[in-house]
C-alpha cells in the first residue's frame, strides 16, 4: 500500500486584536496590539509597537531617553526616516529606512536613541518587537547589531502580485539575516491589488499577522484591517490575499512558544517576581553594562 502525504492544514483566524494608541518616550504615538487589556503577550513575543508615521517638528523630542532592559531581545525595523541608537556596550549607529536593529538585553543593557541631530527626514515610521528569552538564556551577554536594508533578501513574485522581505527565519526560499537567540519568523509583505500569498509555516510555532496599510483576507472569509493583529490557529500553511483596492502591507510573525512563566514590569522580563525586583536593584546599583 502506497502512503500519501497528508494535505497541508490551513491556519485560520483564531483571534482579532485591534491596536491601541498609546504615548511613549518623548511624546510620540505608537499603535500597540499587545500588551494591552485584551492580550498580554503571544509567546514568545512580548510586545508589538508600530511607531508612526510620526511628524518630526523642530525642537520637539521624538525619541527615547536612556533606559534599561533585561531578559529579552528587541527588534527595531525602520520603514521611513532615520534613527540614532546607542547603548551601554559602546554600540552606536545611525539606522535608515529598511534597516533593522537587533538588541540582546540578556543580563542587562541601557539603551537610548532618537532622531539624529542633522536628520533631514520630516517623518518617522517603524516597528519595535520584543522577543522573550528562555530562563537558560536570560543572563547571556548583551549586544546590539545593525542589519542594513541591503542585507535583507527581497523576493518579488510578480505572478502572484506580491513582494516579501525576509528579515528573520526561513521563507520563500530565503533565509533572513536577523539571527535572534530564540528563533523567530519575521516577514514584511507588500501586496498589490489582487495579490495572493500561500506561505508554508512550521506546525510548532505561534503565527500572526499585523496589517499596517490596507487589509487582507485570510482564506476566503476572514478579514484583517489596518491596525489589526490576526492571531492564527494551528496548522502548517496560511493563505491570505489583498482585500483592498490599493497596495497592502503587513508583517507576518512566528515563533516557537517558550512555555515558561512570564514576570514583567516595564523594561524587565523574567520568570519570577523576585527576579524583577532584583533587576531594579541591580540597575540602581549600576550593575548593568
Amino acid at each position: 500500500m502506497i502512503e500519501t502525504a497528508a494535505a497541508p492544514k490551513l491556519r485560520t483566524l483564531e483571534r482579532l486584536i485591534e491596536g491601541q494608541l498609546t504615548i511613549e518616550g518623548g511624546g510620540f504615538t505608537v499603535r500597540r496590539p499587545f500588551p494591552t487589556r485584551a492580550i498580554d503577550h503571544v509567546d514568545p513575543f512580548l510586545l508589538l509597537d508600530e511607531a508612526g508615521p510620526i511628524e518630526r517638528k523642530p525642537g520637539q523630542e521624538s525619541g527615547l531617553s536612556d533606559h534599561p532592559h533585561r531578559g529579552f531581545e528587541t527588534l527595531t525595523y525602520i520603514l521611513e526616516g532615520d534613527m540614532e541608537s546607542h547603548d551601554s556596550t559602546g554600540f552606536k549607529d545611525i539606522f535608515q529606512a529598511g534597516d533593522v536593529e537587533w538588541t540582546t538585553a540578556g543580563r542587562g543593557i541601557v539603551h537610548g536613541g532618537g532622531p539624529p541631530p542633522d536628520s533631514k527626514f520630516p517623518h518617522m515610521h517603524g516597528f519595535q518587537i520584543w522577543v522573550n528569552l528562555p530562563k537558560s538564556k536570560k543572563w547571556i551577554e548583551p549586544k546590539s547589531q545593525r542589519i542594513t536594508s541591503a542585507q535583507i533578501p527581497t523576493i518579488e513574485n510578480s505572478e502572484r502580485g506580491y513582494t516579501v522581505k525576509v528579515l528573520g527565519g526561513n521563507a520563500e526560499g530565503a533565509v533572513g539575516p536577523v539571527k535572534t537567540t530564540w528563533p523567530v519568523l519575521y516577514l514584511h509583505y507588500i501586496l498589490q491589488p489582487g495579490g495572493r500569498v500561500t506561505l508554508d509555516v512550521p506546525k510548532d510555532i505561534n503565527a500572526m499577522l499585523y496589517v499596517f496599510h490596507g487589509s487582507v483576507m485570510i482564506g476566503n472569509d476572514e478579514r484583517v484591517k489596518e491596525g489589526e493583529l490576526g492571531i492564527l490557529s494551528d496548522g502548517d500553511r496560511v493563505e491570505f490575499s489583498n482585500a483592498s483596492d490599493s497596495q497592502t502591507e503587513l508583517l507576518v510573525l512566528g515563533g516557537k512558544p517558550i512555555g515558561e512563566p512570564v514576570a514583567r514590569y516595564g523594561p524587565f522580563v523574567m520568570n519570577e517576581r523576585e527576579e524583577v525586583f532584583q533587576a531594579f536593584d541591580d540597575y540602581n546599583a549600576g550593575k548593568f553594562v
